[in-house]
C-alpha cells in the first residue's frame, strides 16, 4: 500500500551547539555539499561484497558506488579500516515512550507531562536509536499527536533524529461496558489526523503480561482494514495469540506484530499474501532484564521466558517457511539503545547474516512503500549508512555492538572512530 513520505529527516550529531549548527544548515534547501565515503568494505542485504569502495554523495542522496578516486573537491571520510553497511529500519517503536531514570520513579508510574515536554524529551531516545545504525523507525502508537510533532520536526531538521513513519494512537476494543466503535470510521480518522500507518491492537498483551487473549473479530479487523486501504494507508495489526494473527491475516493486514504459537496454515497463508512478521522476540528479553526498574512482581518473569522460547520456535518456523521477516524492537522508555538485538534472534531462528541484515533493510523498506530510496547503498538511494568494526558480517553481533559511525540523510550523526567528520555522539 502507498503511504506518506516520513521525510528525508537529514539530521546532525550531538556533541555541541556547533554539530547541530551545522546538522540544521545541511537540512536546509540551500545547503548543498559533495562527500565521498572511503570504505573497507560494503556489503548489501543481498551479501554482496565490494572492497574499498567509493561512495559518493550530493546532499542527502547517494549518487554513485564504485571503486574509482573520489571526485575533485569532495570532502572525503575515511572509513577505510570499516565494513560499511545500509541505514538500518526497525519496524516497531514507540518514541515518545521516554523515561528520565529517575530512581524515585518507574517507568509506568512518571508525572503526566504535557505533549509539548514530551516531545522535547524523547529526542533522546531519538538520539539512543541513531546510535545503533538505525536511521528510519516505524512508530507505532502514540498519544496527543507527540509522534506526528517528532516525525514531522525531524523531517523539517528541526530535530535530530530518524525518519519517521507514524500511527498515532492505535485502535483498540473498548474498555467494559462500553459501546462498540465503528472501527471503519475510526481508521478514517487515523489517516485524516495524519497518520501514515494505521495500528491496530486486536489482542490483549503489552510489558509484563503475556495474555494472549483476542479482543477484536475478524469483521472489526476487516472493516478497520478495508478503510485504511481505501484511503492507501497500510495497517499493522497487534496480536500475541495465534487466532488474532490467523483473523489479522485474513484481515489483509500489512505487517503482523508480536505473535507465537502461529499455526501451519497461518504461516502459510502469510507467505501467499506477502505478510510481514515483526515478532519482537527481544522485547520480553528486555522486560525481564528491566524488571527491576518495571518493578515487576517476581512470578511475571517465567511466563516472559515461556513467551520468549515460543515466539523463537514460531519464527525459526516461519523463516524456514519463507515468511518475510522484518526487526522491530518494539523499544520503550529505557530499551532505547538496545533496538537491533533483535537480529540476535534471527540468527537463533536460523537466518543467516545476510538475511537478519535483510529484515532490517530492503524488507521493512518495502514495507515502508520505499523500496527505492531505502534499505540499500546504491544511487538514488537516501545516504543512510553506517561503519562496523571489522571486514565481514559473519559474526552477527557486529550489527548489534560494533556499531562505530553513522550517516543519515548525508550528515554525520554517530562519529566513535575519532575521524570521518567532527559530529556525532563521541561516545
Amino acid at each position: 500500500m502507498k503511504n506518506r513520505s516520513g521525510g528525508s529527516g537529514r539530521s546532525g550529531g550531538s556533541g555541541g551547539f556547533l554539530c547541530a549548527l551545522m546538522a540544521l544548515m545541511a537540512a536546509s534547501p540551500g545547503f548543498a555539499a559533495t562527500k565521498a565515503i572511503k570504505a573497507g568494505r560494503i556489503i548489501d542485504p543481498s551479501g554482496r561484497a565490494i572492497a574499498n569502495a567509493v561512495i559518493v554523495i550530493e546532499n542527502d542522496r547517494i549518487v554513485s558506488v564504485g571503486t574509482a578516486p573520489p571526485p575533485a573537491g569532495a570532502e572525503v571520510i575515511d572509513l577505510s579500516r570499516y565494513t560499511v553497511i545500509p541505514g538500518l529500519i526497525d519496524a516497531h517503536t514507540h518514541m515518545t515512550y521516554y523515561w528520565d531514570r529517575n530512581p524515585a520513579t518507574r517507568p509506568l508510574n512518571q508525572p503526566r507531562r504535557p505533549a509539548g515536554v514530551i516531545v522535547v524529551l524523547a529526542a533522546e531516545n531519538a538520539r539512543r536509536t541513531l546510535e545503533t545504525g538505525v536511521t528510519t523507525v516505524r512508530d507505532l502508537g502514540a498519544s496527543n499527536d507527540t509522534d506526528y510533532a517528532m516525525r514531522d520536526l525531524i523531517t523539517m531538521g528541526k530535530m535530530i533524529g530518524p525518519r519517521m513513519f507514524v500511527a498515532g494512537q492505535g485502535l483498540s476494543a473498548p474498555r467494559q461496558d462500553a459501546a462498540k466503535p465503528d472501527y471503519k470510521a475510526l481508521a478514517e480518522a487515523r489517516v485524516a489526523a495524519g497518520s501514515d500507518w494505521v495500528k491496530v491492537y486486536a489482542s490483549r498483551g503489552s510489558y509484563q503480561s503475556v495474555d494472549t487473549t483476542q479482543t477484536l473479530t475478524y469483521d472489526e479487523m476487516k472493516a478497520a482494514v478495508d478503510a485504511a486501504h481505501a484511503k492507501n494507508h497500510p495497517v499493522a495489526i497487534h496480536s500475541y495469540g495465534a487466532s488474532g494473527v490467523r483473523d489479522a491475516v485474513r484481515a489483509g493486514a500489512d505487517s503482523i506484530e508480536h505473535g507465537i504459537e502461529l499455526d501451519d496454515d497461518t504461516i502459510a497463508e502469510m507467505v501467499r499474501r506477502g505478510t510481514v512478521w515483526v515478532p519482537t522476540i527481544d522485547h520480553n528479553r528486555y522486560y525481564v532484564d528491566a524488571k527491576d526498574e518495571y518493578g515487576f512482581a517476581p512470578d511475571t518473569i517465567p511466563p516472559l521466558l515461556a513467551y520468549i522460547d515460543k515466539n523463537l520456535e514460531s519464527t525459526r518456523r516461519a523463516v524456514k517457511a519463507g515468511v518475510k521477516v522484518a526487526m522491530g524492537s518494539d523499544a520503550v522508555y529505557s530499551m532505547f539503545g538496545q533496538n537491533t538485538r533483535e537480529l540476535g534472534w534471527f540468527v537463533k531462528a536460523g537466518m543467516t547474516p545476510a538475511q537478519a541484515l535483510a529484515s532490517a533493510t530492503t524488507i521493512p523498506a518495502a514495507l515502508l512503500d520505499h523500496e527505492r530510496d531505502l534499505g540499500a547503498i546504491a544511487p538514488g538511494y537516501f545516504a543512510d549508512i553506517f561503519g562496523v568494526d571489522g571486514n565481514s558480517l559473519s559474526n552477527g553481533d557486529a550489527l548489534i555492538s560494533r556499531v562505530r559511525w553513522v550517516m543519515k540523510g548525508g550528515a554525520v550523526v554517530v562519529n566513535r572512530i575519532g575521524s570521518g567528520g567532527s559530529c556525532g555522539s563521541g561516545r
